[in-house]
């Protein structure tokens, strides 16, 4: 199978789990409404790409690179992100479903994760320097030997983040999501 060069391209509610993806690079396309769940995506490049209503549950993600990849009311269920091509990853997610997905070791650096559902998403040794994390669900969030400097909490929950395990130095909290640094203690706050 050859590979593609495509750029500006929309794509709209294609199915690809059944249609199989072109493997090759895609510079500042939109997929709109496309199902990629379960679906090999391995060595693709997506660069300045945004994905919008799409589904990728599933996916098996080996080597793919996002680079400024924008997603939007997207269903990223279950994904090995700590596959992807580490040059130039760089994501942002609002309003998505990233539940059982795993950045294991994965740079996130300067990432933006708005009003999505982050539930049992495995951060370990991730970087998330500088990482907004804006109104979302962090229950069951693994967080182990992460740099989470200068993070922004302040607006999420249920997160359970044990600060002699990470390095949180300037990372913002706000006062009652400080519980979720006291959680190993079993202390009750009132």
């Amino acid at each position: 199978m050859s590979e593609v060069t495509t750029e500006n391209r929309d794509f709209q509610r294609i199915d690809f789990s059944q249609d199989v993806f072109q493997k090759g690079e895609y510079e500042k396309c939109n997929f709109d409404h496309c199902v990629f769940s379960n679906s090999d995506l391995s060595n693709v490049v997506f660069t300045e790409c945004k994905f919008n209503n799409c589904n990728f549950s599933m996916a098996k993600i080996t080597n793919i690179s996002f680079k400024d990849s924008k997603f939007k009311d997207c269903k990223l269920l279950g994904l090995r992100f700590d596959e992807c091509n580490k040059f130039g990853f760089s994501v942002e997610f609002e309003s998505c479903q990233l539940n059982l997905s795993t950045f294991y070791k994965q740079n996130l650096k300067n990432s933006k994760f708005k009003d999505s559902s982050l539930r049992e998403v495995d951060f370990t040794e991730s970087n998330l320097t500088n990482v907004i994390f804006n109104k979302c669900d962090l229950s069951g969030a693994i967080f182990k030997s992460t740099l989470l400097e200068k993070s922004d909490f302040r607006t999420s929950y249920n997160y359970s983040i044990d600060p002699e395990l990470n390095r949180i130095k300037k990372a913002k909290f706000s006062l009652t999501g400080v519980i979720g640094l006291l959680d190993k203690y079993d202390i009750q706050i009132e």
